[in-house]
């Protein structure tokens, strides 16, 4: 297949992430998602098998720097995590940036270091904690796992998230409770959290008011990259 016809490969955690980097699809993007590990790295093999122009961690991600709102979009300089720190390619990373900085987009962009971890971090002492550790600006739980593919691949690697709990927020256990580890969501699991702790209530509104900023941003992201040509390496 010629270089030029491979896709880029999106890596999520969540279905909607995926479903955000794909669009209407067709259009070279190709994602993978899974909340656990072992199931988003089998099926980010599986999508390597059919070659790829380049990987891109994409979606969202929980803030540590404080200063950062949700909505605010993270194109990272390097992946600080379990294996290590590394860059993310400088010439894609660099394009993603002036794109968002040429458009609407621009008030909200930050370029920085992301952090990677194994297990969620809900607790803001633990968010300030590994922000003192790192100096990272976010943290999800696949981007490591992208880098290392591209690493082992020889393919470009690059990072755009959105944040979605910034670094003072802590998350309810609600939150986290309709996570499959498919990277699907349903709803009975947080109705139960919630009728068992019906003071999660409030935390959980201001959870999903983050989340919408959070999506809005990652859409507007995907447009723009899009419209730029910069979701593809060069």
């Amino acid at each position: 297949m010629n270089a030029r016809a491979l896709p880029v490969i999106a890596v999520t955690g969540m279905a909607f992430e995926a479903g955000i980097a794909t669009g209407k699809g067709h259009d070279g993007v190709r994602a993978v998602y899974a909340a656990r590990a072992d199931l988003l790295q089998a099926a980010l093999a599986a999508a390597l098998a059919d070659g790829a122009a380049g990987i891109v961690s994409f979606g969202t991600a929980g803030g540590l720097a404080p200063d950062l709102e949700p909505g605010t979009v993270v194109i990272a300089e390097a992946i600080d995590g379990p294996f290590g720190r590394i860059a993310t390619d400088a010439a894609w990373s660099a394009r993603m940036a002036d794109a968002f900085l040429n458009s609407p987009l621009a008030a909200q962009t930050r370029r920085g270091v992301e952090a990677a971890v194994a297990a969620p971090l809900t607790g803001a002492a633990d968010k300030a904690a590994l922000f003192r550790s790192c100096g990272a600006l976010a943290v999800d739980m696949e981007s490591h796992l992208a880098a290392a593919a591209a690493q082992a691949h020889g393919v470009p690697f690059a990072v755009c998230r959105a944040i979605v709990d910034p670094a003072w927020r802590s998350l309810p256990k609600a939150a986290m409770a309709g996570l499959r580890d498919d990277g699907t969501t349903v709803v009975l699991p947080v109705l139960r959290e919630l009728a068992r702790d019906p003071a999660q209530l409030g935390g959980l509104l201001r959870v999903a008011a983050d989340a919408r900023a959070a999506r809005q941003a990652l859409s507007a992201a995907r447009r723009v990259l899009m419209t730029t040509g910069a979701f593809f390496p060069v």
